[in-house]
């Protein structure tokens, strides 16, 4: 029996649990899932007798549930060597580009919600997104040049800072929104990743449409 048990929502939508799901995956951590439909009958319910907040992802271990996506990972970072970069300075700034996406980038988020099983080509763009947008090429640009040398992710080799994006990069393939040429290789090895292909996967055999997600139609 895996020690760790980790509750999520709708694969297609549910962003925030895609990222503690690919980190694990990613980490080798092996853990039990309970997908829990968010917004359908009695979800309410079965998300409060796990959950603290009532939201999702939660990870349980043991007695103890830990209700945050940055949380879990920093929980499970501190048990599970691996999944910072090594380098003091790369590390540092891996968490601080991990806390701003955990904060910020309200109008992409807002706009282009992560719905995997769409094709929303050109839908969702304005002044706010198309900020939010530069900013995260012009981070991830930075990271690469600095700390990206030692393999095709952020930071090199993969980190909870990948994970922390993964649903951007989700948005960016759903929205088609141009990469560029510089941080193709990053986008694509988001998306080859062997557990990204299975949470893709599983989000287009899910069946369940929520208002909320599927905003264009």
């Amino acid at each position: 029996m895996s020690r760790y048990r980790l509750v999520i929502g709708n694969k297609n939508y549910s962003s925030w649990s895609l990222r503690p799901w690919l980190a694990m995956k990613q980490a080798g951590i092996s853990f039990e899932e309970l997908r829990i439909t968010l917004y359908g009958d009695g979800s309410k319910q079965r998300l409060a007798e796990v959950s603290p907040s009532g939201r999702v992802p939660v990870l349980i271990d043991g007695t103890l549930s830990i209700w945050d996506s940055l949380a879990i990972c920093e929980y499970l970072a501190e048990r599970h060597p691996g999944l910072w970069p090594a380098d003091a300075a790369a590390r540092a700034v891996a968490r601080a580009a991990s806390a701003e996406m955990h904060a910020g980038f309200a109008s992409l988020r807002l706009n282009m919600t992560m719905n995997i099983r769409k094709n929303y080509a050109g839908k969702g763009v304005g002044p706010g997104v198309t900020q939010d947008i530069e900013r995260i090429f012009m981070a991830w640009t930075d990271y690469k040049n600095r700390f990206g040398a030692g393999g095709p992710f952020l930071f090199g080799q993969f980190s909870i800072a990948d994970a922390m994006y993964a649903p951007v990069v989700m948005r960016f393939r759903t929205y088609a929104v141009p990469v560029p040429s510089n941080l193709a290789a990053f986008y694509a090895a988001i998306l080859a990743l062997p557990a990204m292909r299975d949470w893709i996967a599983a989000s287009e055999m899910e069946t369940e449409s929520i208002p909320d997600g599927d905003i264009y139609g």
